[in-house]
Parts: structure tokens; C-alpha cells; sequence
């Protein structure tokens, strides 16, 4: 399946909390303990999917518009029969397709059958006909633990050959809704309406890709149910960590504002560690000094200004400068090699009590021994990998987890003791503790060579003003999306720093 990434829709105005499918039937059965009956909540979930469909498909004066309903034999399916139900009041005709006997239903779902006063037929490809206008896809939700085939698997199919808009309740059927992994077929969604949260399904791919627009509807599901529930995966943007960045007072001088250190590599790999130092100097830290051996002075002096040069040609050399100048966090792996040499500053910056940001050669530099770098790691440390550095480091136990994404990066960031980004359109950032942020706004012209290594900068560069880990992590991930965007086509890595004072003043003076 080819997933058309450039294309994405990214939603804004969606709560930042996102429910696991076992959080969201908590939430549902707390209501419910609140004294809301489910049949409210079933009723209201199908009118705000009705809703969402006539702001975008309003009923047409003397045209024949008619909807296919296809229903499954869950609660899913009992928001479909609602949905048929307020559509034909809405002067849609409208075919209902149901899997299994309407006999079978039980609970609420039997209850919204009962109301339905037309035909209920066989779920069938058949359905789907050259005159159909409209799909509603309630066949199955996010909690789907069974793969899809048979006379589903068929239908779906003729759903993604028809050109009608197809909209989704809750997730389209055979996506995970904690994974965002597809089981079995998925037909893609125009729209897909969930409800009071969205789940990290709809935000990591492939989900993402396939769920269309997402409208999260309000159906009487009180916010306070938040407070037993305790969300632990969120969507990254400012609201999450806009309260700690880092914010130069009248009394602020660059000395309060930290000095980070980017190691090099040798002459002919000097590029990486000054996109991360420029990164690191835009983004506010007050010093930036980049340590590399002598033959490699020249080549960076030839570029540099505001930035400082520190020759360090041995590891004594570089254990002897990291305690110097106030220093308090070191940048290592851009452009460093796959080395001993990377292994043992990489260790000594780790060792020497700064925040350190590890990206590319030092983690890739210790894939034969990974328990050597987690074991050193003794305090705040962000580790930035792709997917393929990722699998080099943590094995394929962690890296192919069936739960998916976020799951695979919160089980690296508490084996190796650090805050970890796993990189991708649909960034994941993971602290030990169990938190987890998905970010949604970076757009596919981020995949170009060094960028990043600006986003190690980013990170570095924050955590030295004074952010913990996470958040700085967090805001250098949103931060680098928002510059690519910005940009658009024909972004290469050099242009990422010069686009951040405008992304900040955007950030921190909103219109």
C-alpha cells in the first residue's frame, strides 16, 4: 500500500490527552457510572457523526443522495444503526448493511437496531453500487483484535474502489487504534469521527495516513473522567511544554543561558556538527563551542562566527576541556563516525555529569554492546534515532514489538534510561517514566541528510536553558516540524536554522 504521506491532514483544535482503547472504554464505563446511560452515549455519537457529514455533504434540494450504512456486530455497529436513523430524517435514502443476525446484537447496539424502522441486508460488497454518494464504515472500532477477511475483507474493498467519501466512526475498520497498524484491509477514510479523545492510532502511521480528517466530537463524556484515567501518551505541540521554554529576561546574560558543546568529526565530516551548533545557537543557548581535532580547525573557522572553536585532538584532551568554560551539555554523533574514538567521548561526556544528546555514530558506535552506553547514562540524555539506528541499538525485540511505535519507543527510552525520539512523519518522544508524545506536524521535506542533526541541535540547545529532557525534546521535535513546513519544497538541512527566529517569535507572540 502506497500511503500518500505529503498529504496528510494535520488537525489542530484536537485535545492534547490521547486514550489507549482500553483507557477509552474506562472513560465510557465512568460515565456511565456518572449516571449517563450508554444509549445517550450511543445516541450522541451517532448525531455527532450526522453532524460532521451534513457540514460536509449537505442534503441537495430535488437529488436523490443515498448512504450505505455498513454495520458491524458491536457498538460500532450500534452507532451505525443511529447514524442511518438521523440520516434518513435528514431526507438521505439510505441502505444498511449488517454483519451477522440483527438478533445477535446486544446491549445498546440492539436498542439503536430496534429504533431502525428500514431494511437491514447481509453485509455484502454489493452494497456498494455506481449510485452510492456516501459510506459510513461502522463495521469495526479501534479495540479489533482479529484480522479482516472473509465477506469484510470483499466489502471493504469495493468501499476503496468507489469514488464515494467514505467516513469512518472511530477509527476506519481494521486500524488499531493503539498502534495505528492496519489488520488484515483497510479501506481508506474521507473522514473519521471518534469521540471525546482521540487514540494514538489516529496519529501514527499507517492509521494516520488512512483515517482522512479527524473530528473528535464532544458526546457528554465529562472531562474529570481524566483524573482516574491519567492519559500517558499525548499529542506534542506548545500547550505541552510552552510553560518551561526557556524565555531571556532583562537580567539575562549568555552565561545563564548555557553553553553547549558539539564534537566533530575530522576534516572531511565537519558539516553535521555545524548544523547542530548552529541549531543549538539559534534556538537560544548563550554559547556554543565546537570541539574537533586540529586538522579540522580550519575548515570550521572558515564558517564560523558566533561560534567557538576548541581543538581537541585526544580523548584525554576532551576529558580535560568538558569541565571547562561552565559547560553544561554536550552534543555527540553528528558526523563523528562509527569509531572507538566516538565510544570513548561519548562515555566521557556521559561520565562528566552534562546533559548529553546522542545522535547517529554515538549510538551506532556502541550497537555491538549497547548495555556499555545505557549503564553510563547517569543523567539528563536525549538519544535521537532513525528507525534504522534504532534497530541497531535496541535489537529487534524492542524494535519490532508487535504494540507498535509508541510502545517500541517508551520500551527503549526505560531500557536505556534517557528520553529517546524515534524519528519519522510521526515522531515519537518517550521519557523512562512512562510519558509519551506523538508529533504530527512535520511534513516529508524533512527527509533530507542533516536535518537531523539540527534537531539534535534543537534539543541540545533547550536542554541547556534549562528544560528537562523531555520537554526539550518535545518542543525540538515541534519546533523542527514547524520550520519544514514553513519552508515547503526544496528544503535542505541548512536552511532549518535560519528559519527558527521566525518560528519562535511565532510560537511565543501568537496573532
Amino acid at each position: 500500500m502506497v500511503i500518500p504521506v505529503t498529504s496528510i491532514p494535520v488537525n489542530s483544535m484536537i485535545p492534547t490527552e490521547l486514550l489507549s482503547v482500553a483507557q477509552m472504554y474506562e472513560a465510557d464505563k465512568t460515565t456511565i457510572a456518572f449516571g449517563v446511560t450508554g444509549e445517550a452515549l450511543m445516541e450522541a455519537a451517532g448525531a455527532s457523526v450526522v453532524s460532521a457529514i451534513l457540514a460536509r455533504w449537505p442534503v441537495e434540494q430535488q437529488a436523490e443522495q443515498r448512504a450505505v450504512i455498513l454495520c458491524g456486530p458491536g457498538n460500532n455497529g450500534g452507532d451505525g444503526f443511529v447514524v442511518a436513523r438521523m440520516l434518513v430524517d435528514a431526507g438521505w435514502q439510505v441502505q444498511l448493511g449488517l454483519l451477522g443476525a440483527p438478533g445477535n446484537l446486544k446491549g445498546d447496539a440492539a436498542l439503536m437496531a430496534a429504533k431502525w424502522t428500514g431494511s437491514v441486508e447481509a453485509l455484502s460488497p454489493q452494497l456498494i453500487t455506481p449510485d452510492t454518494d456516501l459510506i459510513v464504515d461502522a463495521i469495526f472500532g479501534a479495540g479489533l483484535s482479529q484480522e479482516i477477511e472473509g465477506v469484510v475483507r470483499e466489502t471493504l474493498k469495493a468501499v476503496a474502489a468507489c469514488p464515494a467519501p467514505c467516513v469512518a466512526i472511530d477509527v476506519p475498520s481494521g486500524v488499531n487504534g493503539d498502534s495505528g497498524r492496519t489488520q488484515g484491509y483497510v479501506a481508506s477514510a474521507t473522514l473519521t469521527v471518534t469521540f471525546f479523545r482521540a487514540k494514538p492510532g489516529h496519529f501514527l502511521l499507517p492509521g494516520r495516513a488512512l483515517r482522512g480528517e479527524l473530528v473528535v466530537a464532544d458526546i457528554g463524556i465529562p472531562d474529570r473522567v481524566l483524573l482516574t484515567i491519567t492519559p500517558g501518551v499525548m499529542l506534542n505541540g506548545p500547550d505541552l511544554w510552552l510553560e518551561s521554554f526557556p524565555l531571556p529576561g532583562t537580567s539575562t546574560h549568555k552565561y545563564m543561558r548555557g553553553h553547549v558543546i558539539v564534537d566533530s568529526g575530522g576534516v572531511s565530516a565537519t558539516g553535521a556538527a555545524r548544523l547542530a551548533a548552529m541549531a543549538a545557537l539559534r534556538v537560544g543557548a548563550g554559547l556554543v563551542t565546537v570541539s574537533c581535532p586540529k586538522s579540522a580547525l580550519l575548515v570550521h573557522a572558515a564558517h564560523l562566527t558566533s561560534i567557538m572553536l576548541q581543538s581537541c585532538e585526544t580523548l584525554e584532551d576532551f576529558h580535560k576541556f568538558l569541565p571547562e568554560r561552565k559547560h553544561n551539555v554536550a552534543i555527540l554523533g553528528p558526523g563523528n563516525g562509527r569509531s572507538q574514538r566516538t565510544q570513548g567521548r561519548t562515555l566521557a561526556a556521559l561520565q562528566s555529569g552534562l546533559g548529553c544528546v546522542l545522535d547517529a555514530d554515538a549510538l551506532s558506535s556502541f550497537e555491538d554492546d549497547p548495555d556499555r552506553l545505557f549503564e553510563t547514562i547517569d543523567g539528563p540524555c536525549i538519544l535521537t534515532p532513525h528507525d534504522g539506528e534504532f534497530a541497531r541499538l535496541f535489537g529487534e525485540e524492542i524494535a519490532e514489538t508487535p504494540e507498535g511505535k509508541a510502545a517500541r519507543t517508551l520500551l527503549a527510552a526505560e531500557r536505556a534510561g534517557a528520553v529517546v525520539i524515534l524519528k519519522g512523519l510521526d515522531t515519537v518522544i518517550a521519557a523512562p517514566d512512562g510519558r509519551v508524545a506523538i508529533n504530527t506536524n512535520a511534513p516529508a521535506w524533512l527527509a533530507t541528510a542533516g536535518s537531523g542533526d539540527v534537531l539534535a541541535g534543537l534539543a541540545g540547545g533547550l536542554m541547556a536553558q534549562g528544560m528537562t529532557a523531555f520537554d526539550a525534546a518535545c518542543a525540538a521535535v515541534w519546533l523542527h516540524g514547524a520550520c519544514a513546513a514553513t519552508f515547503g519544497p526544496g528544503l535542505i538541512a541548512e536552511d532549518l536554522p535560519g528559519l527558527i527566529p521566525a518560528e519562535l517569535r511565532s510560537m511565543l507572540q501568537p496573532d
